[in-house]
């Protein structure tokens, strides 16, 4: 079966592709949608430009689209970019944004495409350390939620960072896979990748105010294996 799979570059989209190599499909393309506004209802934002140097090191063509952000129009924006591509299904890292996963159904339904959400509701604690054993390195570049402060903006995420969300999970709610928006991540090896990706320039952005803040990373390079 010929696929793409919608990629961000964060954890749950990369272990998704991850997954359906295992299932030995034949994986065409990573989508990327870019949103040209800071906020987006369905995509990832936080340096979705790195997705280049990460299809290059997967070694498997990326195809981009671009969206304003708007909601219910930026579905349709991907919906123009699914049909132009010869393909049979689409994987996708949703884990529990039922807005998400029920619009990427209704797009692929309407292009008669098969969708798969092989991380819809699994544990996300038991996730993150399957990522961290399959080889997986996370770190986090955005974070928007009381607990999580400027200090976890760069932070891999290991053994020690799973225990430390699951104690701001306990005090304050907070999504262990940051499936609320809490945080977002990038991933910068897997088992996959043929080069690690390296960041060489990063800038913290940090607002006191909305207690959130990103890490941009206006260089990186890769490390071939």
């Amino acid at each position: 079966m010929k696929i793409a799979t919608l990629f961000s570059g964060g954890k749950d989209s990369t272990y998704a592709l991850y997954w359906a190599m295992q299932q030995g499909f034949d994986v065409k393309y990573l989508v990327s949608i870019h949103s040209k506004s800071e906020e987006s209802y369905m995509y990832h934002v936080p340096n979705i430009h790195l997705t280049d140097l990460q299809a290059e090191a997967i070694g498997i063509p990326l195809i981009k689209g671009y969206t304003t952000g708007e909601k219910e129009k930026e579905v349709e924006d991907l919906k123009r970019v699914l049909e132009g591509l010869d393909i049979d299904g689409v994987v996708a890292g949703a884990l529990e944004s039922e807005y998400q996963r029920v619009r990427i159904e209704r797009v692929c339904h309407e292009l008669g495409l098969r969708s798969y959400t092989p991380l819809w509701h699994k544990n996300p604690e038991m996730l993150l350390r399957d990522m961290l054993h399959a080889g997986f390195e996370i770190v986090i570049v955005g974070v928007s939620a009381y607990g999580l402060d400027k200090k976890w903006l760069g932070r891999i995420v290991d053994e020690k960072a799973i225990e430390d969300l699951k104690e701001l999970n306990r005090k304050y709610g907070i999504h262990i896979g940051g499936e609320g928006g809490e945080f977002e991540t990038f991933v910068k090896d897997a088992p996959f990748f043929k080069a690690r990706i390296v960041f060489d320039e990063v800038e913290k952005i940090w607002d006191e105010y909305t207690y959130s803040g990103v890490l941009v990373v206006k260089r990186a390079h890769l490390e071939w294996k």
